[in-house]
């Protein structure tokens, strides 16, 4: 039986025992203003791992993305970094302790070419760096062949592979990704999971919003089930996939 929201959020699948945290959230209340939408929120990522945060609509999921690369009000709790406490920074600073984020939406600059985008990835650095542009163009090798084109001309998995590769710039320990297969066409669904498996093969951690909660957790290290801005349950990919009762309520039997 998978982990319920009354387990610390390390037990039972796996990981007792590991002592390369990446990112440890506990207790986390946030929101928007003075509307608080998470409650309690626990959440781990090792390094290296590849975790996935599913549920219903309106759980809290990518808000509490949101609040981990310091995008809402904090109201309680901490989040920790590499040992070191980011609780309520602001995402500015976050990103140079290693955090790359993609949000769901407005994820690039429509009116810049796609390698203007990839420079702004690297805004934070005296000089773009080479070796960064030229890894994330092997990755995405349809960046290359596009690299002079305006980012907002391009198809819907182009740019998520551009907002993508815009956050590989500053080679993070950690990249955050909110829903990442949302408005594609069904049949580029699978290749954008293929470049986040070829991401976090290569040694970059995962943490990924998702609403297409079965695929995610098929390929995930673990997973995390929100609801009503709370955690649910915790264990493995696999485990969540086969347990019944997380199958009836959150993805659809």
């Amino acid at each position: 039986m998978s982990v319920d929201a009354n387990t610390d959020a390390t037990s039972g699948a796996g990981v007792e025992g590991r002592d390369d945290v990446l990112l440890r959230v506990r207790d986390l209340d946030a929101g928007y203003g003075d509307l608080q939408i998470l409650t309690d929120v626990d959440m781990d990522v090792f390094d290296g791992e590849y975790v996935t945060i599913v549920g219903p609509n309106g759980a809290g999921k990518s808000t509490t993305m949101k609040s981990v690369f310091g995008l809402t009000a904090h109201m309680g709790g901490t989040v920790r970094f590499k040992d070191g406490d980011i609780t309520g920074r602001r995402p500015e600073d976050i990103i140079h302790v290693g955090i790359g984020y993609v949000p769901q939406n407005d994820n690039i600059f429509p009116t810049l070419t796609v390698e203007e985008n990839l420079e702004m990835g690297a805004y934070i650095l005296d000089e773009v760096p080479q070796d960064a542009m030229e890894a994330v163009y092997e990755r995405f090798p349809i960046l290359r062949e596009r690299k002079d084109q305006k980012a907002g001309t391009m198809s819907g998995g182009q740019q998520q592979m551009l907002a993508m590769g815009r956050a590989l710039m500053l080679d993070p320990d950690l990249l955050l990704l909110d829903e990442p297969s949302a408005g594609l066409a069904p049949d580029l669904v699978e290749e954008m999971f293929d470049k986040i498996d070829e991401i976090n093969e290569a040694g970059t951690a995962v943490l990924m919003v998702e609403q297409n909660a079965k695929e995610a957790l098929r390929r995930c290290d673990r997973g995390y089930v929100l609801a009503n801005g709370q955690n649910r349950y915790m264990d493995t990919g696999t485990a969540l996939l086969e347990d019944e009762q997380v199958r009836q309520d959150f993805l659809g039997g």
